[in-house]
């Protein structure tokens, strides 16, 4: 299983709605900033990918708020990829705050599409050479 962290992403005044907690549809930037640096972290990046011809669309989401992250909390996210993908990944997230209480947990299905066709295909051969190792 592959399992790395972001952490100091700070909330902003943005980020809250008027009681100054995370408004709930901006999970899903946190994570999808998890993601993007969870895949940088072994070296892959969602723009070569894109640049390529691989698409990464989000076919599903589910989140569930357990506590709320608030203004100028400092957030860690925890990402997970629980299997090696094929046509389709699997992220996990866990979010926690400075004093390391867990807020929220989600998780969101990507596909991989060719943007030529449009149509599903297998993950990219470099994504997969770089999770390997985590899934031996």
């Amino acid at each position: 299983m592959f399992v790395y962290e972001v952490k100091g992403t700070r909330v902003r005044y943005a980020d809250t709605d008027q009681m100054g907690y995370v408004y709930y549809g901006n999970y899903g930037r946190f994570y999808e900033i998890g993601r993007v640096e969870a895949l940088r972290s072994i070296g892959f990046s969602y723009r070569d990918m894109e640049q390529s011809g691989t698409m990464m669309p989000v076919y599903e989401n589910y989140s569930r708020y357990l506590q709320p992250a608030r203004y100028d909390d400092e957030l860690t996210i925890k990402v997970l990829i629980p299997e090696l993908p094929a046509a389709r990944v699997v992220f996990r997230y866990e979010i926690r705050n400075q004093d390391n209480v867990l807020l929220n947990t989600g998780e969101t299905t990507l596909v991989f599409l060719s943007r030529d066709t449009n149509r599903p295909t297998r993950a990219p051969k470099g994504l997969l050479e770089r999770l390997a190792p985590y899934f031996s």
